[in-house]
């Protein structure tokens, strides 16, 4: 089993941002892998079955950060623009951990991936 991890923060103040949707899709196979939410302190962490998966296979983490901003107030009038963080990457470890860090801001975002163990 592969994991995805991830930890995202709010640029703004420095705090945890999460309780958003995040959902993982192999767009390749056009799947839905999983839905969840990021927990209260910001982070996921997700076994994830990859054995009917190949090398090759192309993957989407789609973090729903509008709700989020949503949630503090803001929105596309206050110049809140980006409603989702969309990461595409591969796993060609099936059974490696995949960390993808994300720091938010209404109008950017920056990531940052660790290497599979």
């Amino acid at each position: 089993m592969a994991i995805i991890s991830s930890h995202t923060l709010n640029g703004m103040n420095g705090t945890h941002a999460g309780g958003f949707p995040v959902r993982l899709i192999n767009i390749t196979k056009n799947s839905e892998i999983f839905i969840t939410s990021m927990d209260n302190n910001g982070r996921l962490e997700k076994s994830v079955d990859l054995s009917l998966t190949d090398a090759t296979d192309k993957f989407e983490l789609i973090f729903e950060t509008g709700v989020y901003w949503n949630s503090l107030g803001l929105s596309a009038s206050d110049n809140q623009i980006i409603s989702e963080v969309v990461l595409r990457f591969s796993m060609p470890n099936k059974n490696a951990r995949y960390h993808m860090p994300v720091i938010l801001s209404p109008n950017s975002y920056s990531i940052w991936s660790s290497q599979p163990e």
